[in-house]
């Protein structure tokens, strides 16, 4: 699997995500800076957590236009396959490469703990590695992850399996009002979305911080070997 990370000024999950894809694939994915024009020919590309730009005008919205967008939005179209962590999901809902839009958390204070994700859709390239219903820890690092869309927005996402992930307790219980289970309080708790065709996701924990025995987990695991045996095959 090719993988490429895209890298915007202020960009600093890129080594993160780096490490979690050589160490499932192998393979040592391609830095892209974000003035480049031309993806070549990857399986993968991966937009990473940060700062990019400094989150001036609101997060991901300078990043929306960089370079290098123009070329990932042709690559979506083909039916290219996009992984959006953190400030990635922003940087897609910016690019309208998926829907709705992340606000200031609901506390209006940055965020950096530890979550709980509960498996929504079993059946896409970014969650196949579970079964629905699944929970899983990962680190959150956010001050603007409160996803919000409109309300017919939020129908079609239920209605076409379009939620990937929600926030939950460690048991699976989801509580859209109680910020020990939705700490940003996101609309219906949702933590990851996916697009029409099931190749765009984006939620804003770090699955990639947890994926070394090393440093205590691997819960993240299961969302880069399904990746691999889904682009592989």
């Amino acid at each position: 699997m090719k993988a490429g990370i895209v890298v915007f000024p202020g960009t600093n999950r890129e080594r993160d995500m780096a490490h979690a894809l050589k160490l499932i694939t192998g393979h040592a994915p391609r830095m892209i800076w974000h003035h480049e024009t031309s993806l070549g020919d990857l399986d993968l590309v991966v937009l990473p957590g940060g700062f990019s730009f400094g989150d001036y005008l609101r997060s991901g919205a300078m990043a929306a236009h960089s370079p290098i967008m123009a070329e990932i939005r042709r690559f979506a179209e083909k039916g290219g396959h996009i992984l959006g962590v953190c400030n990635g999901f922003q940087v897609l809902t910016e690019s309208h490469l998926l829907p709705g839009a992340l606000l200031r958390n609901a506390g209006l204070r940055f965020l950096s703990q530890d979550c709980h994700l509960k498996v929504e859709n079993a059946t896409t390239p970014y969650t196949r590695g579970w079964k629905s219903g699944d929970v899983f820890r990962a680190p959150l690092a956010h001050g603007d992850g409160n996803y919000t869309a409109s309300p017919e927005t939020l129908q079609r996402l239920e209605g076409e399996g379009r939620v990937a992930f929600r926030y939950s307790t460690a048991s699976g219980h989801v509580s859209h009002d109680d910020r020990h289970a939705n700490p940003n309080g996101s609309a219906l708790s949702i933590a990851g979305i996916l697009s029409e065709n099931g190749r765009v996701c984006g939620l804003m924990p770090h699955p990639e911080n947890l994926v070394d025995p090393e440093i205590g987990a691997t819960d993240g695991v299961p969302l880069f070997k399904g990746l691999v045996e889904a682009l592989v095959a």
